[in-house]
């Protein structure tokens, strides 16, 4: 979980895990060298919670500091501003399921104005970001290897998802409301550096023929939203 400066969604984000029914868990806050109290915040937690605060170069280098930390079998991350849906998210998650070789499992998240985002782990991807990033479960082991690529300040989630589905990674969709998250993100601010890193991501992983339809795309897509 990325922290900086952010002490009551930070809480109310903690009391939604402490309230899990599913407790096998552990819970890694990266902390951005808070000013807020959060730190001291953050020594009041019981031996589920661990936390760093020191100075970071953003959201995703954040995540990659507490995928070195963890030790579970299964990787969820949560924004500070978000919540978990309810009491039982992780028990219906995990305890209620049966896995095979699924490497993702992939639920919906809410926002706090009530508007869902279901999300589709389908060749749609390719064109749009169909992926919630609060609605993923990742498995440990496909970390191994890989991490939030720190070049993409805005969207390493989703060139990350968009490399997993190009592997075909196994996934389980489930019709569940993960978690309720208090904005869009920061990858729904429209301007230049989104469609710019959306470009850069989806020609970094296709062929060179394929790399003008992308180009064309994105900056498409860029000047749509500047007009409306």
């Amino acid at each position: 979980m990325p922290s900086y400066n952010n002490l009551e969604k930070l809480k109310t984000c903690i009391f939604s895990i402490m309230m899990q029914r599913f407790t096998d868990y552990e819970v890694w806050i990266i902390d951005g060298a808070s000013t807020d109290g959060t730190q001291e915040y953050l020594k009041t937690l019981g031996q589920r919670f661990n936390f760093i605060s020191e100075e970071d170069s953003g959201i995703y280098h954040a995540m990659n500091k507490g995928i070195e930390k963890s030790k579970g079998e299964w990787l969820y991350f949560l924004g500070a501003d978000d919540k978990f849906s309810s009491n039982q998210t992780l028990l219906l998650c995990f305890m209620l399921r049966e896995f095979a070789n699924e490497k993702l499992l992939i639920g919906n998240v809410q926002y706090s104005n009530e508007i869902k985002f279901i999300s589709s782990f389908t060749s749609k991807l390719w064109f749009k970001n169909t992926v919630h990033h609060q609605s993923v479960f990742y498995k440990r082991e496909l970390f191994d290897n890989v991490r939030y690529d720190e070049n993409y300040k805005v969207l390493a989630d989703y060139h990350l998802n968009l490399q997993l589905f190009k592997q075909g990674i196994a996934y389980k969709k489930i019709d569940s409301i993960v978690a309720v998250c208090g904005g869009e993100g920061i990858s729904k601010n429209y301007n230049w550096n989104l469609y710019r890193e959306e470009i850069q991501l989806k020609t970094a992983l296709t062929s060179i023929f394929i790399k003008p339809i992308f180009y064309t795309l994105g900056i498409s897509k860029y000047f749509f939203r500047r007009v409306f």
